[in-house]
């Protein structure tokens, strides 16, 4: 298995079949791969829809959560559930691009990458959201960055990639998946930023809005400041190991 593409959703019935269609088309004769989908509590016909997809689809995995626990722990769901080292993550609605996987794929395992580079993000540099969308997500990613200094131009690009491992030995809470880039670097891991497509929503709303990326984000944020001053990276000078 070379990668396991992680998709969280929740309400996105009429999104699921075009998606699951352009991830098989984007990944087929490049990897032995696995899309895992996590419904994170729907109440539209998302499940049945996935159900039916999987009856013929032996790459896709369905997991259903009892009730709605939020974007980060559908994403742990999926990640826990995968069975490959390497992970992607992509939002369910359909804006990110798959195609754009090879590229992150490529970008990670190039010679020339940094040693210790751990995580591949998307940078949505033309969105194609409402202006409200736009405004709001400008703000946020302003915010974070000169707080958490970690030179990512779009912290919420839902497309991803990193190593599962990686990402299973950070520290969790409600909206991690928002702050990925400052809690790898805080581990000593290296981030790099892809330019990616991002496409207009064709069916259903977003989830989210001004108050979701700010505010309700700010207790989040103080928290991932803290973690980064209590942070320190030991540095291994030398290693002996006598066999028997």
């Amino acid at each position: 298995m070379d990668l396991s593409v992680v998709v969280p959703v929740k309400n996105e019935e009429e999104n699921i079949d075009p998606l699951v269609d352009e991830l098989c088309s984007a990944l087929d004769g490049l990897y032995q791969y696995e899309i895992v989908y996590v419904d994170d509590g729907s109440s539209d016909e998302t499940w049945e829809r996935l159900v039916a997809l999987s009856k013929g689809l032996s790459q896709l995995t369905i997991i259903r959560h009892r009730g709605s626990y939020g974007q980060s722990n559908a994403i742990l769901t999926g990640v826990k559930a995968a069975r490959s080292s390497l992970i992607v993550t992509l939002d369910g609605d359909g804006q990110n691009d798959p195609a754009d996987i090879p590229t992150l794929v490529e970008v990670f395992k190039a010679p020339n990458s940094p040693p210790d580079l751990q995580l591949v993000v998307g940078h949505r540099r033309k969105r194609m959201d409402s202006w409200v969308k736009r405004v709001s997500a400008r703000v946020a990613n302003g915010v974070r960055g000169y707080l958490l200094k970690d030179g990512t131009p779009d912290t919420g690009c839902g497309l991803k990639l990193f190593p599962r491992e990686i990402f299973l030995g950070l520290p969790f809470f409600n909206h991690m998946h928002r702050f990925l880039p400052a809690l790898i670097q805080r581990s000593g891991g290296a981030v790099v930023s892809v330019e990616v497509n991002h496409r207009p929503r064709k069916h259903g709303r977003s989830h989210y809005g001004i108050w979701d990326r700010l505010w309700v984000g700010l207790v989040d944020l103080c928290g991932v400041m803290w973690l980064q001053r209590r942070s320190k990276v030991a540095e291994i000078e030398e290693v002996i190991n006598f066999e028997n």
